[in-house]
């Protein structure tokens, strides 16, 4: 085993408060613009970028060659970001249970903190200012060893959101982590877990307490199934433990 340079968190439900309002913007946006879809579709699709989504709904409704997606899917997406940016800026935003006491292990231990986001980067910025983390940041969004976290990554960054690993492997080059086995993933979605798979990290999380339950993750791949972010630095020290034995 590899000592653990980087854990990459997810933001909504995973290190930010989720009190299912996105998944309330994003019901809201669709109704407003005629797309039917279920809560349950919804929450199914959580930590994917939100455009795809919307482009996967619309598809699902009209049928893959509809000359209308993509004028409806703008139309949908941009009723979203005003709803979404809205509630960030007038609601604000919150840590989850453990998430600060987390990082402060992280950054005392060198291990280096990057978010990802199913979000774009203006809504994502917004949640960041809200909590105080865009402190020390630049203008990419890269931090410094001392900086509150080291790198924070939105889907509109790359070229293929989750399920894909593309977030988790621009986070490595950026932070100069060669090798996934010495890389954490951890989120609360489905979406999440299949990247972290994706992406070969040395630990795959699901977290139990956001917006999906231990038996909504429990079909999809993941290494364990954590409680909190409680959690995470004993598993840490266990396995540093381990490697020094």
């Amino acid at each position: 085993m590899q000592p653990i340079e980087l854990v990459v968190f997810d933001m909504a439900g995973t290190t930010v408060t989720d009190h299912h309002e996105v998944e309330r913007c994003f019901a809201k946006a669709a109704t407003e613009t005629g797309l039917s879809v279920s809560d349950e579709r919804i929450l199914a699709m959580q930590g994917l970028a939100k455009r795809y989504v919307f482009e996967t709904l619309w598809k699902e409704q009209l049928g893959n060659d509809h000359p209308d997606i993509q004028p409806q899917v703008d139309v949908s997406y941009d009723a979203f970001r005003r709803i979404l940016e809205n509630h960030y800026r007038t609601q604000g935003a919150t840590p989850t249970e453990g998430c600060l006491e987390t990082f402060a292990y992280l950054r005392e231990r060198g291990i280096q903190i990057a978010l990802t986001t199913g979000f774009y980067r203006v809504v994502t910025d917004i949640i960041l200012e809200k909590l105080g983390w865009l402190d020390g940041l630049d203008d990419q969004r890269i931090g410094s060893p001392d900086s509150f976290i080291q790198l924070s990554i939105a889907s509109d960054e790359v070229e293929r959101g989750r399920p894909y690993p593309d977030m988790i492997e621009r986070a490595m080059r950026i932070l100069n982590v060669t090798s996934p086995k010495a890389v954490i993933n951890i989120g609360d979605t489905p979406s999440d877990l299949l990247s972290g798979r994706a992406a070969g990290v040395a630990l795959n999380l699901g977290l139990t307490n956001g917006t999906h339950s231990r038996d909504q993750l429990d079909a999809y791949p993941h290494d364990l199934l954590l409680g909190s972010l409680h959690e995470l630095p004993a598993l840490i020290t266990a396995r540093e433990e381990t490697i020094n034995v």
